[in-house]
């Protein structure tokens, strides 16, 4: 499954994280995943509660940032929403789109504790 080996990563990097800075706990994580990224993110979150198990991340929140997808369109020279890959521009009607928003993927911040209560 994609999306688990995206959680284990992102489990990775928060460990290591919070490793590097001396914390025993993950208070939060933020996330960007574009809308056109291909993560299915009913999956992901799914996937980060099996992979954050008995790890520093195992009780931190997971909160998601979702950009929207947008693209130039070479046809009429503006940047134009895009729901889905391989849609139409909704200007023109032109299929000459260069994606530019939308595909991240990555951890954004990461909020640490050294509080073992919390």
């Amino acid at each position: 499954m994609h999306e688990m080996s995206l959680a284990q990563s992102i489990v990775e990097i928060v460990e290591r994280t919070a490793k590097e800075n001396h914390s025993n706990k993950v208070v939060s994580v933020r996330l960007i995943v574009g809308k056109l990224s291909g993560v299915e993110m009913h999956s992901l979150m799914q996937s980060l509660k099996i992979a954050s198990q008995s790890t520093v991340m195992e009780k931190a929140e997971i909160f998601v940032d979702r950009p929207p997808g947008t693209a130039w369109c070479m046809n009429c020279g503006k940047t134009v929403p895009m729901e889905r890959l391989g849609d139409a521009c909704p200007e023109c009607g032109g299929y000459q789109l260069r994606v530019n928003g939308g595909k991240e993927f990555r951890v954004s911040e990461i909020e640490l504790s050294d509080d073992e209560e919390n």
